[in-house]
């Protein structure tokens, strides 16, 4: 489970979360709504462990973000991450970007992640020779390599159609039945109704 306590954060002078409280339980699919600036990427940011608030407490199972002794070992074990830009590195293959996130995986377990997403033929391509919506595809592919038991996405459709939205935020679903916890940040309203919970972000209050 992961919990928010009264959340605030602030850029120097400039507000962009106020007191914020939520929780996704277990094996759960929350979406966050909200338009640009409104502060879903900041909240999402601090949910994840990449950011720390400036006032407040975020907890994994009970276990406070700041008692957490070595955070990189944490994200890797637990956490999965779709942002909003893919970071794949342009001279290495599909495959091989996704080696990265899990050296051992084999080539079968590869090609059926990337075929859940469509994208099963470019295994062996190097993200410039791919369209933008397939990079975007294959970073989901790369952040849920690790079966990681949190799934965090900032904007994951933003780059893609309606057909290959729809097709992510059903395979959230799916891995949210199957026990992952999903949190997502959308300005699509009509994806975020496949959630089983919605939170909306208004000028940083929830």
């Amino acid at each position: 489970m992961i919990k928010a306590r009264s959340v605030s954060h602030s850029y120097k002078n400039d507000v962009a979360l106020e007191n914020v409280s939520l929780e996704a339980r277990s094996g759960e699919f929350v979406a966050i709504v909200g338009e640009s600036g409104s502060g879903k990427s900041t909240l999402l940011s601090i949910l994840s462990t990449l950011l720390t608030p400036t006032r407040g407490d975020v907890y994994f199972d009970d276990v406070n973000y700041k008692d957490i002794k070595n955070i990189d070992k944490f994200r890797k074990e637990n956490i999965g991450f779709v942002f909003q830009f893919h970071y794949l590195i342009d001279y290495l293959s599909v495959k091989e970007n996704l080696k990265l996130a899990k050296e051992d995986a084999s080539l079968e377990d590869l090609r059926k992640l990337l075929g859940l997403l469509g994208v099963e033929n470019l295994i062996d391509k190097h993200p410039n020779e791919i369209s933008g919506g397939e990079r975007q595809r294959v970073a989901i592919a790369r952040a849920l390599v690790n079966n990681p038991s949190v799934i965090f996405a900032d904007e994951p459709t933003g780059n893609l159609d309606s057909k290959n939205s729809l097709r992510v935020f059903e395979l959230f679903k799916k891995l949210s039945d199957e026990g992952a916890t999903i949190i997502v940040t959308t300005h699509d309203r009509e994806l975020a109704k496949l959630a089983d919970k919605i939170y909306e972000v208004k000028d940083g209050r929830l």
